[in-house]
């Protein structure tokens, strides 16, 4: 078991330091003509993909990195270059665990690499949970599949939404109900192949900020598909209903499957925030530093340098709850006090001040596009919704501290 520590390794040191080049000369420079266009940057994907930074190899070994360092550390520098490029970058890797945490190791070999191609012909991938009445509350999903003995085939039908890459992912994870006397205790997860007939993108929505990732709504009208793609396999599926089914006879309360793997995933997008807090905060360092007001830089002004000092406070602060709660996850410490939501509804809410404060410090300039704060307050926006909203955040941890089912 990996010793907590503060100190990134000299090997850490070197990954970080390439992902933030990259940041710094490929996204930073694209940043705002995709948040412009609104459009999934794919030159920027394929530039990723051809060093080598967007692909499964990459993530893995982020993932199994001992210390739990390695995937918050990849969030941050790459959503400290832009929040919406990076999210397209990353947002593949949502389906990707879909598949690992739940697939055989047959469906892990033959769909995660069709989920991010190749540098030359590169592609993405969608994982669709949320739905327009099932968002935070997972056991009103309605989607559902139905098994078709005869074929030994699933069908599929329901509407998907908020679905980063919906619609134009080469492979969708569709989330799925199969049993719906257990709730949320009853649903699985589906690989929707490319080309499959009966999946489309509705909607695609025109977003405050993340302007450059794909969202749009998933249709799904009899799809059908085989058997082998329901992950995890039919038997796997039917000792788990059963056992679910047993539990419920007997008054036992199931844990929900999914709140726990959103729980543990949490760090990863407080991460993500503190990436976009420190990237704005650090515009809002320099230009304090060069800007001048009555014949002396603005950094002179109390009121000035305090918010500076707070930002700087509440970034760190963020950070160290975030490598806490992603070193619990790793080394397989209970989040008894649910951690991993402390560190996602810190960061974000920091996220959104630290990102507001900079655009006051910036006055006139940060409220215009020719400065990038004005991007990262719209960025930040999501940080307190996505991965359950900051009142479940709290919802969660109050439920963690007291034992008592508060509503």
């Amino acid at each position: 078991m990996a010793e907590f520590t503060m100190e990134l390794n000299d090997e850490q040191r070197d990954v970080r330091d390439w992902i933030h080049g990259f940041a710094a000369d490929v996204i930073r420079p694209a940043a705002a003509e995709w948040d412009e266009r609104e459009e999934t940057p794919w030159p920027v994907i394929q530039e990723a993909a051809k060093i080598g930074l967007y692909s499964l190899d990459f993530y893995a070994q982020q993932f199994f990195d001992p210390t739990g360092l390695g995937i918050p550390m990849t969030m941050e520098e790459l959503f400290w270059g832009d929040a919406g490029i990076a999210l397209s970058i990353v947002g593949t890797g949502l389906a990707a665990v879909g598949v690992l945490a739940n697939g055989t190791e047959e469906q892990i070999g033959t769909w995660v690499p069709q989920m991010y191609g190749d540098a030359s012909d590169v592609k993405v991938a969608a994982f669709c949970s949320s739905e327009p009445d099932a968002g935070s509350d997972v056991a009103a999903m309605r989607t559902r599949a139905v098994y078709d003995e005869a074929k030994d085939e699933w069908v599929l039908n329901g509407t998907k939404t908020w679905a980063t890459n919906g619609g134009i992912a080469n492979v969708h994870v569709v989330v799925a109900v199969v049993d719906p006397e257990l709730g949320s205790k009853g649903h699985a997860s589906f690989i929707v192949p490319p080309g499959t007939p009966g999946l489309s993108q509705g909607q695609k929505f025109k977003k405050h900020g993340i302007r450059a990732s794909h969202t749009a709504e998933v249709v799904l009208e009899d799809v059908r598909v085989p058997g082998h793609c329901l992950l995890g396999g039919k038997d796997k599926l039917d000792e788990r209903l059963a056992r679910a089914r047993e539990r419920a006879k007997g008054g036992e309360r199931v844990k929900n499957a999914a709140m726990a793997t959103f729980e543990a995933s949490r760090p990863a997008v407080g991460a993500m925030a503190v990436g976009t807090a420190r990237a704005a905060y650090e515009e809002a360092l320099e230009y304090a530093r060069t800007r001048e007001q009555f014949g002396r830089p603005i950094i002179d002004n109390q009121g000035v340098a305090f918010q500076l000092a707070d930002m700087r406070t509440q970034i760190d602060a963020a950070r160290l709850l975030v490598w806490r709660a992603s070193w619990m996850a790793t080394t397989g410490k209970k989040f008894e006090h649910a951690e991993g939501s402390m560190s996602k509804l810190f960061a974000s809410e920091t996220a959104k001040k630290v990102t507001a404060q900079a655009i006051q410090i910036l006055g006139g300039n940060g409220f215009t596009r020719e400065y990038p704060v004005e991007r990262m307050h719209r960025d930040a926006a999501i940080y307190t919704i996505f991965e359950g909203t900051s009142e479940i955040q709290r919802l969660v941890i109050a439920r963690a501290l007291s034992g008592m089912p508060i509503r």
